[in-house]
């Protein structure tokens, strides 16, 4: 109750993936969540005929689309190129001034370590991590400790009343670590709600649905839950 949850994704659809059945739970139960996307998602296409202007557009209206399934209050975007993220102090600073102005008390990103995995559960393939999966969550992972909390960093927020802030929590992602499980059965259909509304990314949904399902069913059967997400959960000081 009352808990304020910031969510930092890459692109458009990344936290449908990996936290939308928890956000949704969580938002259910009197949480206020918000999602701030990083890159303008315009890569992801192998239409011919698709520019980056228009996929970018298609996918911004995707993402609000299932912002409203899923209950999240506002969505914001930095529009940063697809492809091009660095996880260097500029883009830090970005993600600081949000955590400052939204002030939450759990951040969920990506595992920043996560590099590849030779057996992805519920792909059954192997998988390579998007090099702006890895920036975006070591920038978030930064923004969160030490440096929206230090008040001697991004000095200059204070003029515009940004205070520093301390999050209590950050939540990664995760899909080979198992640590902390969270029950999605009652918000499982939400999550897949909001996936198919990214209808640019997809062309068979169908086969999406099954492996987001097994994936789903394969962290909840640790807890004898029906569907699950898993994430690791880091308590900051």
């Amino acid at each position: 109750m009352n808990k304020i949850v910031l969510a930092v994704g890459a692109h458009p659809d990344d936290m449908e993936f990996g936290a939308s059945g928890t956000i949704a739970k969580w938002v259910e139960e009197g949480a206020t969540a918000y999602y701030l996307i990083c890159t303008d998602g315009s890569r992801g296409s192998s239409d011919p005929k698709m520019t980056h202007k228009r996929l970018s557009e298609i996918r911004k209206k995707e993402q609000q689309e299932a912002c409203r399934v899923l209950g999240i209050k506002k969505v914001f975007f930095l529009n940063h190129p697809d492809t091009q993220l660095v996880a260097d102090l500029t883009f830090k600073e970005e993600i600081v001034r949000f955590i400052r102005r939204l002030r939450p008390n759990i951040m969920i990103t990506m595992d920043p370590t996560f590099y590849f995995t030779t057996d992805l559960i519920g792909w059954d393939t192997g998988f390579v991590n998007h090099t702006d999966h890895r920036a975006a969550a070591l920038a978030t992972m930064d923004a969160c400790f030490p440096l929206a909390r230090d008040r001697l960093t991004f000095q200059e927020h204070e003029k515009e009343g940004l205070k520093p802030h301390r999050v209590e929590e950050l939540l990664l992602t995760s899909v080979e670590k198992k640590d902390f499980l969270v029950d999605i059965t009652k918000t499982f259909s939400k999550k897949i709600k909001a996936l198919s509304l990214h209808k640019s990314q997809f062309e068979d949904f169908e086969e999406i649905k099954k492996r987001v399902t097994k994936r789903a069913m394969y962290w909840g059967k640790f807890k004898n839950y029906k569907f699950a997400e898993n994430f690791i959960r880091i308590k900051l000081p």
